[in-house]
């Protein structure tokens, strides 16, 4: 596995921290591991077309 650093905002730590102390990850890093799977499953092939080309600025 890689080590990647990243710069995410406050609110979005915070939820991910209460996600984790809830049980349902086990830590951070898992919980974002699995936010970027997700996020590839839903690009399908990882082609990007118009109708399935999500605006990931808006996140």
């Amino acid at each position: 596995m890689e080590r990647v650093t990243l710069r995410i905002p406050k609110q979005q730590i915070e939820e991910v921290e209460r996600m984790v102390d809830t049980g349902e990850f086990p830590n951070r890093s898992e919980a974002i591991r699995s936010a970027v799977r997700e996020m590839i499953n839903e690009q399908g092939d990882g082609r990007e077309t118009s109708s399935n080309k999500r605006s990931w600025a808006r996140v």
